[in-house]
């Protein structure tokens, strides 16, 4: 299963991603292999939905990420997570 999610870092930035494997990504990330997020570690996993396929949880990291507002992000933080699409 497919999934888009957020991650909160250090220094407050979120992270919006999506994935086939979320646990294998979030152990990347905490390991300093991504380039966003290694100087701004740890990071804290806020927010994931699933889906269906990987084309799915791209479209919904490429709708998020063109918010470019930090309260959109927050409202859908609000609204929970871990829901299937």
């Amino acid at each position: 299963m497919s999934v888009t999610y957020i991650l909160k870092c250090i220094d407050n930035r979120y992270y919006v991603g999506s994935t086939l494997d979320l646990n294998n990504r979030f152990k990347v990330h905490m390991a300093g292999k991504c380039r966003f997020t290694k100087s701004r570690l740890p990071v804290e996993l806020i927010f994931f939905e699933k889906y269906k396929t990987y084309s799915e949880a791209r479209k919904r990291e490429y709708q998020i990420k063109n918010w470019k507002s930090r309260l959109a992000i927050e409202k859908l933080i609000k609204l929970g997570s871990g829901s299937i699409v």
